[in-house]
């Protein structure tokens, strides 16, 4: 498949070729969620998850689109190379309304858009990543996987201007997740993971990292994190649907724990990437 292929409101075309109207919500007001999705060798990854996910942010904003799994596949499979690992990004805004208004329109057709990336090699993360804690500064729907992601942009550019991979971000005191994923620790053999809530955005590979815990006899705790117990975890990591698991070895200049990635986190990466699907 031609990387530069998208899908824009029912058409395939170049993606020098896609347009939209000044007038789309999306544009205007970050009015629109998205997915991104995983897709390996041509298998969308946990993609009826993904899907569930979506229908959840869209029914948090209040906007209607009565399509199934199938038929988002439909339109997504077109976009897959099956020779490649990609990611599939799918975005869903409100729409062309007539004028500018915040109100929403009483009549309007939503915006759909997709294209396939590819998923860069994860070899670099697996010597560890650094990252630095900042106050969280987002607003209090962490649960929808909104287009307004301006706090998330600021939050990751100051990790990046302190050369760190990500910003794990601090609330009340706890640690929450990082600007672009969710975070876990380890203490004493445990592995911890903020419960779900509207302060987070629960990621399927969040799911998925707790399933295989479960199943392999880690123990496993949901609950807050505070501060203090992120500067003293044995290990830390950051997960997300492209970037996987990735594991901190620096926080705020400091070695966590020896400096090195964590015994547990190898038992962890074995187990995910032995859960990949078998077209690998």
């Amino acid at each position: 498949m031609n990387q530069s292929l998208v899908y824009l409101n029912g058409e395939y075309m170049p993606l020098k070729d896609a347009k939209i109207s000044v007038l789309d919500r999306g544009f205007l007001f970050g009015d629109g969620v998205y997915e991104v999705i995983p897709a390996y060798k041509g298998e969308l990854f946990y993609f009826s998850d993904h899907v569930k996910r979506l229908q959840h942010s869209l029914q948090r904003i209040s906007l209607e689109i009565a399509y199934d799994s199938a038929k988002w596949q439909n339109i997504l499979t077109p976009l897959l190379d099956k020779n490649r690992n990609q990611a599939i990004y799918l975005q869903v805004t409100r729409g062309v309304a007539a004028k500018r208004d915040h109100v929403f329109p009483e009549i309007i057709t939503p915006t759909i858009f997709a294209m396939a990336n590819d998923i860069q090699p994860l070899d670099s993360i697996q010597a560890g990543i650094k990252a630095v804690t900042l106050d969280d500064s987002r607003w209090g729907l962490c649960d929808v996987k909104a287009t307004t992601l301006l706090a998330n942009v600021l939050l990751k550019q100051q990790a990046s201007t302190q050369q760190c991979a990500e910003a794990i971000l601090i609330k009340d005191g706890n640690a929450i997740e990082g600007a672009a994923s969710n975070l876990f620790v380890i203490l004493n053999n445990t592995l911890i993971t903020p419960p779900k809530s509207s302060k987070i955005l629960a990621g399927i590979t969040r799911q998925i990292i707790l399933e295989l815990a479960r199943a392999n006899g880690l123990e496993v705790h949901e609950r807050e994190i505070t501060l203090a117990e992120l500067q003293i975890a044995d290990e830390i990591w950051l997960t997300s649907s492209t970037r996987e698991i990735m594991p901190v070895i620096h926080l705020d200049g400091n070695p966590v724990a020896a400096g090195k990635v964590g015994s547990i986190w190898q038992q962890m990466n074995t187990w995910f990437q032995n859960n990949k699907t078998p077209t690998l």
